[in-house]
């Protein structure tokens, strides 16, 4: 239900923000030729804000999109299993044998540890 709203707000955001940089584009072709024809310091004082306006409007939607993704990015991250644990062991294998076994023992002892020490060419 909220992905719905959370669709809809940015779909809606994302047409206003077009239709506002589509009239500040309009705007602009006419800020432009007030400016041209006046040549007041005032017009391109404005005109230059103009541009500014639309380039802001852009930057917002491209925020816009940016925080989209990160949302749905959120939402594809997958939920931990409930019971499971990640662990990590830092050890030989020797000592995780030894380790096993001892667990192994309680049920049924055996001695099945294989150490493999290496050994120099020399030896």
């Amino acid at each position: 239900m909220d992905s719905d709203k959370i669709a809809n707000d940015y779909e809606y955001s994302r047409q206003t923000y077009y239709e506002l940089i589509e009239k500040g584009k309009d705007a602009l072709d006419l800020a432009i030729e007030i400016a041209q024809q006046s040549e007041h310091p005032r017009a391109i004082e404005v005109l230059s804000g103009m541009i500014k306006n639309v380039g802001d409007v852009n930057d917002k939607l491209m925020d816009l999109n940016k925080k989209n993704k990160d949302i749905n990015k959120n939402d594809d991250i997958p939920m931990k299993a409930e019971g499971t644990t990640n662990n990590l062991y830092i050890g030989s294998t020797t000592d995780l044998q030894r380790m096993l076994q001892d667990v192994e023992k309680i049920e049924k002892p055996t001695n099945n540890v294989i150490d493999i020490t290496p050994r120099l060419k020399d030896e």
